[in-house]
């Protein structure tokens, strides 16, 4: 049954923007199967709406998953207050804020609030994946996990280059993280996309537990200039989330910090 239901993952998971259709025979090959196995896995999953079948025998996703992921998405009292605090962010500087999660070692974005500035992200969006080295919630999300898990998650999703600033080796992304544990808050300098940078902070539970990261992404040449203020502005927002979820455990980023600069945003 486990073996199955594995199986049925792995199916879905070969559905991408890229390639949103897959035959019985793609299918089979791609997963190293019987071609009446990738049958059986297709048509069980199209027979309870998770695919669908098309008049040329070819599988898309099925609908059942959009009901499936808005359950979800209204179902995270954490995910409602984090987009708060970031209606706040976004009202106050006009740039483009994110919330992700780390699915099977991958960035998920939950939610994302474009901002009112010329220059728009376009390959962000809800429900978008995005490998985690080289975000800035990626960083955030990797750092607060134990360095083996770390270590498998980059060996099965390995670590591309997708600009010329992205880390790409495991002793760059140790010390990477190492920095965001000690100072609570991660940079993303055109690491994932050339002239786009991110600041992010993690979202803790009741538990300690860091189950989400909010980030803000600016253009190379606003970021710059208000680097700061950005920073302070997301770690303000990450402590309210956090706080509301019951957290009240010790704050990083507080550490030689008065509570009068912090809450003026100033520089620091």
């Amino acid at each position: 049954m486990l073996g199955t239901v594995q199986k049925a993952g792995e199916v879905l998971d070969l559905f991408t923007r890229e390639k949103p259709e897959w035959g019985v025979s793609e299918v089979a090959k791609a997963l190293g199967i019987p071609k009446s196995s990738a049958h059986a896995l297709l048509s069980t999953l199209a027979l309870i709406g998770l695919l669908k079948r098309g008049p040329d025998g070819r599988y898309r996703l099925g609908w059942r998953i959009l009901t499936l992921s808005q359950v979800l998405l209204s179902s995270n009292s954490w995910r409602q207050e984090a987009r708060k605090a970031m209606e706040e962010v976004v009202a106050r500087f006009g740039e483009t804020a994110h919330l992700a999660v780390l699915e099977c070692g991958r960035v998920v974005y939950v939610e994302k609030l474009e901002g009112t500035q010329a220059v728009r992200v376009a390959n962000t969006g809800v429900g978008v994946e995005l490998p985690a080295h080289c975000s800035a919630v990626g960083k955030v999300l990797l750092a607060y996990l134990p360095w083996k898990e770390v270590v498998r998650i980059m060996a099965e999703r390995g670590m591309p280059a997708l600009t010329a600033n992205t880390i790409t080796t495991l002793d760059e992304l140790q010390t990477e993280l190492q920095g965001v544990r000690e100072k609570g808050y991660a940079y993303d300098i055109e690491e994932t996309v050339p002239e786009l940078c991110c600041v992010a902070a993690p979202i803790r539970d009741h538990t300690g537990e860091v189950i989400a990261a909010m980030s803000l992404s600016v253009p190379f040449y606003r970021f710059q200039q208000m680097k700061s203020e950005y920073r302070n502005a997301i770690l303000k927002a990450t402590q309210q989330v956090s706080e509301r979820l019951g957290y009240m455990g010790e704050i990083p980023w507080l550490k030689g910090e008065t509570q009068s600069k912090v809450k003026g945003h100033g520089k620091g």
